[in-house]
């Protein structure tokens, strides 16, 4: 054991004395391994940052929560057929109703649908402000955080009562340096008090933010909106302490197919929609995506194992007397193999701890400068390392064979 530390330390040194002996010869070299490794760190961070936004945008939609609509979100049976889905009718209020009086699966059910219309305060008005409508318990499905103000009691949302929450971009704009609660804004013509400010959050990977929307209780916005013809308007159904999603969507599907009267072997006529369906299709993409990234830094690895077994293969030219002396006093060809293999994966070492030094640096610009905050994670810092190593090993083994097959007599007669 002891043995082999010394040889690996011994190995480091020549590896030091490689890169600080021929500074410009060596830094060519590893630069195929720098920007290989960079290529496939920097491919994996990115989408690796992507997925993690991705991933905790769904998460705030909740992992317990079914969504009934008119469209799938993907494929059914391997091929979208649209012209199927658009001959749906939409989910209702009578939909929620009848599944709000039937089920025993589900703890909550809220309708909601989304408008866009123009919201207007005195001489202040925002065009294009998406207007959500929704029913009673929809603070139980998603999170509601007020900065200001409260949230709708159970009385206006029953009597349809005119009063709205706004996010914090509509509450500047239209209030700026004053208060917006108890406020009277403009909508759909008529007057709308102000009884609550959401907290500023920022848009999401998706680029929807609560901070640009308005929320109105359905029954009041139902005065000015033919709901039974609107498009996008969607069921959520939140499962039940204990039953799982598989359970709740069964019982879904029993009770709207009651609802709608469809015979027996008729197809649904609504979609049951869950987060596993998008995730599904993210990790499918991502996994595309690390195929590329792979194809990309192939390349420039492939140009740096080539440096590598060139700086190895000079190396033991220039040092073949001292092989011959090291053979010639009862070194072993395992010892002389291991150490030019430890050399060339130092080397290589070196090449990759560079491309994700790069990398690293890049993770800590200010997200605003970049747009999203990058994460190099611990497990793209071991690939990183683990191919580097890869790399100097295969590289190496040649030039390393070579060292060790050499004959001591006539390796120490070529320093003469």
């Amino acid at each position: 054991m002891y043995t082999l530390l010394k040889l690996i330390k011994e190995s480091l040194v020549f590896a030091l004395h490689e890169i600080l002996v021929n500074k410009l010869r060596t830094a060519l070299s590893l630069l195929g391994i720098t920007i290989g490794i960079f290529s496939i760190i920097s491919v994996f961070t990115i989408f690796d940052s992507l997925e993690i936004e991705i991933r905790e945008s769904l998460q705030s939609l909740g992992n317990d929560v079914l969504y009934i609509q008119k469209w799938p979100w993907t494929a059914e049976g391997g091929e979208y057929e649209w012209w199927e889905f658009m001959k749906r009718p939409e989910p209702r209020l009578s939909d929620l109703r009848e599944i709000q009086r039937r089920s025993v699966a589900s703890e909550a059910v809220v309708f909601t649908v989304s408008v866009n219309r123009t919201v207007k305060f005195r001489n202040n008005s925002i065009e294009d402000v998406s207007i959500e409508a929704v029913s009673d318990e929809y603070d139980r499905l998603m999170t509601i955080d007020i900065a200001e103000g409260r949230y709708f009691s159970p009385v206006e949302f029953t009597s349809g009562k005119n009063v709205a929450l706004i996010g914090h971009n509509i509450a500047e704009n239209l209030f700026p340096g004053t208060g917006a609660v108890g406020k009277r804004i403009k909508l759909f013509g008529n007057k709308v008090e102000v009884i609550g400010v959401l907290k500023k959050e920022g848009e999401d990977i998706f680029g929807s933010s609560a901070d640009e929307k308005v929320i109105l209780p359905v029954n009041f916005a139902r005065n000015f909106l033919d709901l039974r013809n609107l498009n996008g308007t969607t069921l959520m159904v939140k499962a039940r302490p204990g039953v799982s999603l598989e359970e709740l969507k069964d019982e879904l599907t029993g009770i709207l197919r009651s609802v709608r009267s469809l015979k027996p072997r008729a197809k649904d006529n609504f979609a049951i929609n869950k987060i596993d369906l998008l995730t599904e299709e993210i990790n499918a993409f991502f996994n595309t995506i690390a195929i590329v990234g792979w194809i990309i830094g192939g390349f420039s690895l492939l140009v740096g194992g080539f440096g590598i077994a060139n700086i190895m293969f000079v190396s033991v030219k220039e040092r073949t007397s001292i092989i011959g002396i090291q053979k010639s006093l009862g070194c072993k060809r395992y010892f002389i193999l291991v150490q030019f293999l430890s050399e060339a994966v130092f080397l290589s070492l070196f090449g990759g701890v560079v491309g994700l030094l790069v990398v690293y640096a890049l993770t800590i610009l200010p997200s605003d400068m970049i747009g999203m905050d990058f994460i190099l994670t611990r497990g793209n810092v071991a690939i990183g390392l683990g191919v580097s190593a890869g790399i100097g090993l295969i590289s190496g083994l040649i030039p390393a064979l070579q060292a060790s097959r050499l004959d001591p007599v006539e390796a120490m007669r070529s320093s003469f």
